[in-house]
């Protein structure tokens, strides 16, 4: 039975997409980083697609395929363990596709890192199939590793929330701020167009609204205080005509930008939101993208 009091959720595994190009090594070591804060096992998925393969190549191809894919694999969990020599490292070489292979691998509670561009058996990932894909449709957090992964931390993660009905998966951010021992920043961005030609088309209603909005982010972090009460959390409405754009902006001074996922569906299976696109092709950041389903699970007790 569901209850209105969310649970303190745990960070699960962390499972990494691994094909060889540059973005992927960036990823699988931010990932292990991750997996590393979180005292959780890092699990390396190379996807061969073997499934599909074998309908149209001979045999030796795609034993090739194979062979090629677990060298990458163990070259991988090497480099990772020079860097982690206490993080436990486990590798899949997976016969599926991209995305169902991440799926099949994470589950329902793990969280799966991949990279901004692919290489190899994630072929065309210019952040376009399998993240996208991934982001779309994985039953638990997809975070997509872009920006400088030597950048310097800013000991921030920024959450990107609406209102109280994100409490959800907002506490996801936050163990992700607890784990990163960073702060918990809250951004909220007051859209003026959105309101052009509603009921609020007073100027004083319009500043009602916001005033509104004001209150309602700084209950949202008070209620996560609740939950995390040594974590320092900030809460800022930020006023503008494009939400995307602040977004973008505030994702260059932060080290993980959290959003959680629209319930949307477009012709025969889920979709990103707008806002949510635009962040995973154009963010300074790693973006982590929370679905709908996780955070209801998360207010299961």
């Amino acid at each position: 039975m569901a209850s209105e009091i969310p649970a303190r959720p745990e960070l699960g595994g962390v499972v990494v997409g691994v094909d060889g190009s540059p973005s992927a090594r960036t990823a699988v070591l931010w990932a292990a980083a991750e997996a590393d804060r979180r005292g959780r096992p890092l699990h390396l998925v190379h996807a061969a697609d073997t499934d599909r393969r074998a309908l149209f190549a001979d045999a030796e191809t795609v034993q090739a395929v194979r062979e090629a894919g677990r060298d990458l694999l163990i070259e991988t969990a090497g480099s990772v363990q020079e860097r982690f020599p206490d993080l436990a490292v486990t590798k899949e070489l997976s016969r599926q596709e991209p995305v169902a292979g991440l799926r099949a691998a994470a589950g329902r509670r793990g969280t799966i890192v991949v990279g901004n561009r692919g290489l190899g058996g994630f072929s065309a990932l210019m952040l376009g199939s399998v993240g996208l894909g991934v982001a779309a449709r994985a039953e638990g957090p997809v975070i997509v590793v872009r920006g400088d992964g030597d950048h310097p931390e800013a000991g921030t993660v920024t959450a990107a929330v609406h209102g109280a009905s994100d409490l959800g998966w907002l506490l996801l951010a936050a163990a992700e701020a607890d784990a990163h021992k960073a702060v918990l920043r809250l951004v909220s961005v007051w859209n003026l167009l959105t309101h052009v030609g509603s009921v609020a088309t007073m100027l004083d209603d319009l500043d009602e609204v916001a005033r509104q909005r004001v209150h309602e982010i700084k209950a949202l972090a008070d209620r996560v205080r609740d939950f995390y009460p040594g974590l320092i959390v900030s809460h800022h409405v930020e006023t503008g005509t494009s939400t995307p754009g602040i977004l973008v902006e505030a994702s260059a001074h932060t080290d993980l930008l959290v959003m959680g996922r629209e319930h949307r569906v477009l012709g025969a299976g889920p979709s990103l939101g707008r806002v949510a696109h635009v962040l995973l092709h154009h963010a300074h950041c790693p973006v982590e993208i929370v679905p709908p389903a996780f955070a209801a699970r998360v207010e299961e007790t």
